[in-house]
């Protein structure tokens, strides 16, 4: 059986006595083994970042980013063999599959622009003779810990600023589906990185202790649940890295009685269901502002959720395909089976979904609930599925309230054609991302993503210039070059020194 190594000092590498299968999703069977790599593997790979870190960190930035112009075209070359390496692990459809790789693309390509970000500040003469400067240099090694649900983008948001800025970077990908990372990898190699440089060690909590544990990694990116996350984020801290650890979410969209439905039926069936719901940045709550607002808005859903084509992942006319793998299947619809106890009209049930001569995937159709109440823990909690829930509000303050005061605080839309109340609830929603008639406000590379609340740990952002300040370190230098005229004996030099 096909095994899935790791990917050390520019070569693949085994290493750990343990190994994790990797599914298809789409008829369960088992395509390959990936093993489970532990604190010597990464001493290792700490080994191999030593030493090619300093002279990375020495090539001067335009030269680095014309490795990643070389490696933005070797992974735009390489789109459909990525695309379906992600797909047969995952199980998302093709097209959403290049979707992941491309948004990963977009952080590769504000990464070339890396001498620009790079600048420091100047002030000449801050003081008599005085001229202060600073610049922004590698933290040294950084690390990243990635989930299963975005193969190719998740780990190209990290690793694209850490290594730009100058730093190595070692990535710990999902034992779910670890193919596409490792290949990145190696393209990163083929476009001119050193080897060294970016690493891929596979692995499970044991190697994720590891990489929180050892005293030359300066700092760690993290995407998963928020339990996790919040566990990463303490140990991590605790250790003297620079964390920054991304959660779990419960996206809200806020319907208003004078949305468009036709578009936000339309909308919401991708960004409820997409990708069978495993998105931190989907929309399984959505809140009607009003009775009437409700039922009209139910009434347009049903026949949409019934269109809904639920196929393997090479399905080109699917809209969705399997989840992951059994264990998450089985979670999803313990969750859909939690909303019925809890007292919540279950309008679709997605459970018990099969698909001809695909019996054996881990398939789930479309579910859908009405009437779910903020005391319910189907609501409190992060189903990951496609589950959407319908949240009654009977006014603007009530549907704002819902979530501002969830735990989670990741992302939310709010659907309306009136300018007033969109920003109104843009400027007091307690929450980090928001799109207004945008039913998935990911922000674009050259802005920064991450939440609030229990969505995010740590002070910094994902990308853009946050991602590049979480990635390097400020050095300020004052200077003064004496013209050699001052005398010897200087009572001033006792004096704490001003700039006046």
């Amino acid at each position: 059986m096909r095994t899935i190594d790791h990917f050390i000092a520019g070569e693949a590498s085994g290493g750990g006595s343990r190994t994790s299968d990797v599914f298809n999703p789409n008829d369960g069977s088992v395509q390959a083994k990936v093993p489970l790599g532990d604190a010597a593997l990464l001493d290792r790979a700490v080994d191999a970042a030593q030493a090619a870190q300093p002279e990375w960190a020495a090539t001067n930035p335009q030269r680095r980013a014309r490795v990643f112009f070389k490696f933005k075209e070797l992974v735009e070359a390489d789109m459909e063999n990525l695309a379906q390496m992600l797909s047969s692990e995952h199980g998302k459809v093709i097209a959403d599959s290049r979707g992941d790789v491309q948004r990963g693309l977009d952080v590769i390509e504000f990464c070339c622009g890396i001498p620009h970000v790079l600048k420091g500040e100047y002030t000449q003469g801050a003081g008599p003779g005085i001229d202060v400067y600073s610049m922004r240099q590698p933290l040294g090694i950084g690390a990243g810990i990635t989930p299963f649900n975005f193969p190719a983008m998740i780990p190209m948001w990290m690793f694209g600023p850490a290594i730009a800025a100058g730093n190595a970077f070692i990535l710990k990908p999902s034992e779910r589906d670890p193919s596409v990372p490792r290949r990145l990898a190696e393209l990163f190699v083929e476009a001119g990185g050193p080897e060294g440089i970016l690493q891929v060690v596979q692995g499970d909590k044991e190697m994720v202790d590891a990489i929180l544990d050892h005293p030359a990694i300066g700092g760690v990116s993290f995407v998963g649940s928020s339990d996790i996350a919040h566990y990463v984020y303490k140990r991590g801290v605790a250790a003297g890295k620079r964390v920054q650890a991304m959660g779990g979410a419960k996206n809200h969209g806020i319907v208003m009685p004078d949305a468009d439905l036709d578009q936000v039926v339309s909308d919401l069936s991708g960004a409820a269901y997409g990708s069978a719901g495993e998105r931190c940045m989907a929309l399984p709550v959505v809140v009607p502002v009003g009775e009437g607002t409700a039922e009209r808005l139910k009434e347009k859903l049903l026949p949409a959720i019934e269109a809904l084509r639920v196929g393997v992942s090479t399905d080109k006319d699917a809209h969705y395909g399997p989840v992951v793998n059994a264990a998450h299947k089985k979670r999803v619809e313990d969750w859909i089976q939690k909303g019925v106890d809890e007292g919540a009209e279950l309008v679709v049930d997605g459970r018990g979904f099969t698909l001809q001569g695909h019996e054996e995937g881990f398939f789930i159709g479309p579910s859908l609930f009405d009437h779910v109440r903020p005391d319910m823990e189907s609501y409190k909690e992060e189903i990951f599925g496609p589950v959407l829930q319908i949240v009654r509000a009977k006014d603007f303050e009530e549907a704002l309230t819902l979530p501002s005061k969830h735990q989670y605080g990741n992302g939310v839309a709010i659907f309306t054609r009136n300018g007033h109340a969109a920003r109104e609830f843009a400027q007091r929603v307690n929450v980090g991302m928001v799109g207004i008639n945008v039913p998935i406000p990911v922000p674009v590379a050259y802005h920064s993503f991450g939440g609030w609340k229990r969505s995010a740990f740590g002070d910094t952002n994902q990308h853009g210039m946050e991602g590049i300040k979480f990635w390097t370190k400020v050095k300020t230098v004052t200077q003064r070059w004496p013209d050699g005229t001052a005398e010897a004996d200087n009572k001033d030099a006792f004096v704490i020194p001003t700039m006046g």
